[in-house]
């Protein structure tokens, strides 16, 4: 089965993932130095854009999570597009399996969450903070495992991230909204208008989609709605068949150009500015606090036993095949590697949460159950006895 652009996709992708790594440790080891002080200051620097009277002005932190972010989730946008129209989640027997553990996945870490924090209505706004799969991180650690882990796990893996993906944009536009302005909002319904008909056109050029996409995002960033969502829209309105110089598809084209961009650039800088977490005055007792422990439990117990139910039981009852090649096992491990949320989930967590007594809570939370997670799905899948491995992939 010639997965070519799952392999270059996966490759790029691990490649990120360890960078991301990276920068989410850089940030912790500055936060805890001497140098702490130095790198609270670097998130508050100023910034600021103005056109006539129209201003927008935020520090470093919110630029990358309202404009760098923007670009990851246009990314996002491109990724999911082409998945259903002509990728691995364009028929139903594709979608089926993938998407059954991506909804299970989001779920039971959520109903975790909930049960840990019930009875606080405030801790309950995190609630989908723990509903995330990083899949830069994740596959990072899978390539690792190298010939381990076979082609159809990282395809399963990057599927069901890939409707993770659209399910957190769904709960963002959903739950996470601030309040509204009905003007911007109209404003931003002209600016969507004008991308719906250079679709309908078939207009290939990238040039009208960016200057109606950077108006739809400051649209959309004043009338109370995340700006990121923009990134989604604009992305959806370019179509697949838009053909640029060569023959090639304009979607594939920004694909291809922006991924390594997105990987070694946007989403470092996002690790880097929202992992680090100070522990100054934490014990082990911090663990225990209702938010930490309700998203480290959600990530930790609720993704793996969530992602790994709906395949067995698909599986099970002749609805989806079992992934070729995988045995029972790997797939168990890579259900707990879904576990890794950071990148979303600390994005999700920035959202639910605006009062800043919940920043260490959520970033606790998020590193404690995605480093568990991905050291329990590594040693699973590293030291999973070849025998047990290969027998069970004959059956399948």
């Amino acid at each position: 089965m010639p997965f070519v652009w799952i392999r270059e996709f996966a490759r790029l992708e691990a490649a990120g993932g360890i960078v991301l790594i990276l920068a989410a440790a850089a940030a912790l080891i500055v936060a805890n130095s001497p140098f702490g002080h130095y790198y609270l200051e670097f998130l508050q620097i100023p910034g600021s854009v103005q056109v006539g009277s129209l201003v927008v002005a935020k520090p470093l932190l919110l630029w990358v999570n309202d404009l760098w972010m923007a670009v990851f989730f246009f990314l996002v946008g491109l990724e999911i597009k082409r998945e259903i129209m002509e990728g691995q989640l364009s028929t139903r027997a594709d979608l089926l399996l993938p998407a059954a553990a991506a909804i299970g996945g989001m779920a039971l870490p959520a109903f975790v969450y909930v049960a840990v924090n019930w009875g606080n209505p405030v801790n309950m706004n995190g609630w989908a903070i723990p509903t995330a799969t990083d899949i830069a991180f994740a596959l990072g650690i899978l390539s690792l495992l190298g010939s381990r882990a076979p082609m159809s796990l990282k395809v399963l893996l990057t599927a069901i991230a890939i409707i993770d993906d659209l399910g957190a944009i769904v709960v963002i536009a959903i739950f996470y909204t601030a309040e509204l302005s009905y003007t911007a909002l109209g404003l931003a319904t002209v600016a969507a208008v004008g991308l719906f008909v250079l679709n309908r056109l078939r207009i290939a050029h990238l040039i009208p989609y960016l200057l109606l996409g950077i108006v739809l995002w400051v649209c959309v960033l004043k009338s109370g709605v995340h700006a990121t969502l923009a990134g989604v829209f604009t992305a959806f309105a370019i179509p697949l068949d838009a053909k640029v110089e060569g023959g090639r598809s304009l979607v594939k084209r920004l694909e291809h150009e922006l991924h390594p961009y997105v990987a070694f650039l946007v989403l470092p800088m996002f690790a880097f500015t929202n992992a680090g977490i100070s522990f100054s005055g934490m014990s082990l007792a911090s663990l225990l606090e209702p938010v930490t422990l309700g998203i480290a439990l959600g990530l930790i117990v609720g993704k793996q036993v969530g992602v790994f139910l709906p395949i067995w039981l698909c599986v099970k009852f002749g609805i989806a095949q079992k992934p070729e090649g995988a045995s029972w096992l790997q797939i168990y491990g890579v259900s707990i590697l879904c576990g890794i949320g950071f990148t979303m989930s600390l994005f999700i967590g920035g959202l639910a949460f605006e009062v800043a007594h919940f920043e260490a809570p959520i970033r606790l939370g998020v590193l404690a159950g995605s480093v568990v997670c991905a050291i329990l799905g590594y040693l699973l899948l590293r030291y999973l006895p070849p025998s047990v491995a290969s027998a069970q992939r004959s059956e399948a």
